[in-house]
């Protein structure tokens, strides 16, 4: 399992040291006006920089979706999901049968019937990151939906059967 280790970085902000399982370490250094630095360690002596980045606050985050898999996810995990303590983040993909399809958010109530938040519609081609209730959902759109787990039940069958 990789180990995540936090510290204060007074002055500057804070410092993420990243071991993966695969024995890289990754520390990334997020500075209080919004810069990240992002700096790779040879693994054969962990003080010595392999490679360095900095990306300021967009870029950070536009790197953040593609890696969280808000851009592209693989096929491999369409069904998984990530817990974190009581959330969950899944994908969920939206059938042509579906109740939902041609219906916007405002429309279906998700929070008010659900208590889960639908975070991104994802097409190809096209992705709407934090959509409005307005949106529309349609056939083949992927959903990335966020809730306990109770929510995130409630939202499918929601989506499924109205």
């Amino acid at each position: 399992m990789s180990t995540i280790r936090e510290s204060d970085l007074p002055g500057i902000g804070k410092k993420y040291q990243i071991d993966t399982r695969s024995g890289d370490k990754l520390v990334i250094v997020i500075h209080d006006d919004g810069r990240r630095d992002l700096y790779h360690f040879a693994e054969d002596d962990p003080d010595e920089t392999v490679s360095s980045i900095t990306l300021d606050d967009e870029e950070a985050r536009q790197t953040a979706a593609i890696i969280g898999g808000m851009t592209y996810k693989p096929k491999a995990l369409e069904t998984i999901d990530v817990a974190l303590d009581e959330l969950i983040i899944e994908w969920c993909k939206v059938e042509p049968h579906f109740h939902c399809v041609g219906k916007s958010i405002a429309e279906l109530e998700v929070r008010p019937k659900t208590g889960a938040t639908i975070l991104a519609l994802v097409q190809k081609h096209r992705q709407k990151i934090n959509p409005g209730p307005d949106d529309r959902l349609a056939a083949d759109m992927t959903l990335v939906i966020a809730g306990e787990r109770k929510q995130i039940k409630q939202l499918k069958e929601l989506l499924h059967k109205g």
